[in-house]
């Protein structure tokens, strides 16, 4: 059974960092595109950004560019987020998810973690 457990999320003052771990199990996780997504209260769940299969991203929200970067290591079925500058703004729910083609806004997701908390004040 395809399995992906998201860790890392917090409460932190505006400024910090953090880095979000993703755990990929069930399925061959090379093969598949990966991305983080994130869900704050009352919005639709938006694409944070995507890797490609190789650890090359793809996508990145353009206000989220400068301060997200998002990795992959295949060795360890892992995917993770590094978020620097957190913003109040930025507190939602985040979710990794997986297809086997190009994560890109819209895109179908074929498998999804249960998310984690990411809250950001002061």
């Amino acid at each position: 059974e395809a399995q992906l457990v998201e860790s890392g999320g917090d409460l932190v003052q505006p400024g910090s960092s953090l880095r979000l771990s993703c755990a990929a199990s069930g399925f061959t996780f090379r093969d598949y595109y990966m991305g983080w997504f994130r869900q704050a209260p009352g919005k639709e769940r938006e694409l944070v950004a995507s890797v490609q299969v190789m650890d090359s991203p793809t996508y990145y929200a353009a206000s989220l560019r400068r301060r997200f970067t998002i990795s992959r290591d295949n060795a360890r079925s892992t995917l993770y987020l590094q978020m620097t500058q957190l913003k109040p703004e930025d507190t939602a729910v985040y979710y990794c998810g997986a297809s086997p083609t190009i994560i890109v806004p819209g895109s179908p997701i074929t498998y999804w973690g249960q998310g984690t908390q990411v809250t950001v004040s002061s």
